[in-house]
Formats: structure tokens, sequence, C-alpha cells
């Protein structure tokens, strides 16, 4: 599978593995190394580098180098493009909602007229 190469592409796609998310979510609490990564996970060490070099190509960890160790660390510059891309959306689920508590009202509106109809007639 070819990674794509526009860095929003690159998020979402590495965004779109659960394990890739949970480990995201550690690094957020600070760097971590691959066994640390690979503790909670019923995965080998080589699987999570894996993860890992999937999140570095989509800038969403870089790997520093302390002696032996190379932790892990998050970097949520491509996270702040995706929430602005995922904001453009959110005007547009705004005015959707908008609309349809307006179309409520209206509803509400006229639904006690009726009633008060069928309760004059009777």
């Amino acid at each position: 599978m070819t990674m794509p190469t526009d860095t929003l592409s690159r998020t979402f796609s590495a965004l779109a593995d659960p394990t890739r998310r949970e480990l995201l979510a550690r690094l957020a609490d600070g760097e971590a190394t691959v066994g640390e990564l690979a503790a909670p996970f019923e995965m080998t060490l080589a699987a999570v580098s894996k993860h890992l070099r999937v999140l570095e190509t989509a800038g969403l960890v870089t790997r520093g180098r302390e002696g032996q160790f190379r932790p892990a660390r998050l970097d949520a510059r491509p996270l702040a493009e995706a929430s602005v891309w995922i904001s453009d959306y959110a005007a547009f689920w705004k005015d959707s909602i908008d609309a349809l508590d307006a179309y409520l009202g209206i509803l509400q509106q006229l639904t006690p007229q009726a009633t008060d109809k069928e309760n004059t007639h009777g």
C-alpha cells in the first residue's frame, strides 16, 4: 500500500487504525520507548515499531536517540491541520442543525393550534 503524499491524507490514513490512535493517546502523556508503548498490547515489538513508522511518515511522531533507546514523541502539528479541515464542516452541520431547530419550532407552533381546534369542536 502506498502512502498518500499530502499531509492531510497521510494524517487521516495513520489515524484510521485504532492501535495507532491508542499509541498517539499514550504519547500525548509524554515520550515513550517501543517497549513501553507495546506493554498494553498483545503484539510484538516489531509490530509496534511498524505502527510507529506509519505515524512517523505522517509526521505525527518523531523519534529521538538517547543512548541505545529511541523514544517516540508526539508531534501534534498534523492534527492541527486535520482539525482545521474538520472544523470547516462544522459550519455545515451547525447550519443544518439550526435549520432543523427552526423547522421543529414551526411544527411546535402549529401543533398546539391543531389540538386547540380539535378540543373546541367536541
